[in-house]
């Protein structure tokens, strides 16, 4: 993982401006967690205790940022990528999983997102979803804890995987 091409946010710039980087920036983190390994590497669930994979950690995280953005933020109707399986988040199983497809889910799904986000004026915009007032600050700030909680599993399955471990 020594090939980091993620762009660090600025220590000095505004509210939007630090959230929408810091959001890239965790975006950018799953990515490189991700990189020079193989798709049966990617489907691999490396710890005993789990049945995370970092694919479908990309998987997983397509789909948050569809849901996010394009459901709750644009009130557009957003079928899941994966339908749930008994109840189960189908993202995660991805024995018979499409590496490419996933890779190119997330991409998409990360600029719509962007597009989403630049579409409103102000971070204290709201909007109404199921009974409650959400705005595109909560909405950028969960997505950071999301991302960064993720990328947490992302680090202890790649090390697992090949020992690499990063920030």
């Amino acid at each position: 993982m020594s090939d980091d091409h993620r762009i660090h946010p600025s220590k000095v710039a505004g509210d939007r401006a630090s959230l929408t980087a810091f959001l890239d920036y965790q975006r950018a983190t799953l990515a490189m967690k991700c990189q020079g390994l193989t798709g049966e590497q990617l489907k691999q669930q490396a710890v005993p205790t789990s049945d995370l994979s970092l694919l479908g950690l990309v998987r997983h995280a397509a789909e948050v940022e569809r849901s996010w953005f394009r459901l709750v933020l644009n009130a557009e109707d957003c079928k899941p990528l994966w339908p749930r399986i008994s109840g189960e988040l189908a993202e995660f199983r991805v024995d018979d999983a499409d590496v490419d497809e996933a890779w190119v889910l997330w991409r998409e799904a990360c600029e719509g997102s962007r597009a989403a986000a630049d579409a409103v004026e102000s971070l204290d915009d709201t909007v109404g979803f199921r009974g409650e007032v959400i705005s595109l600050r909560y909405v950028l700030t969960h997505m950071i804890e999301e991302y960064a909680r993720h990328n947490g599993h992302a680090d202890l399955i790649r090390e697992a995987i090949d020992g690499e471990v990063g920030e």
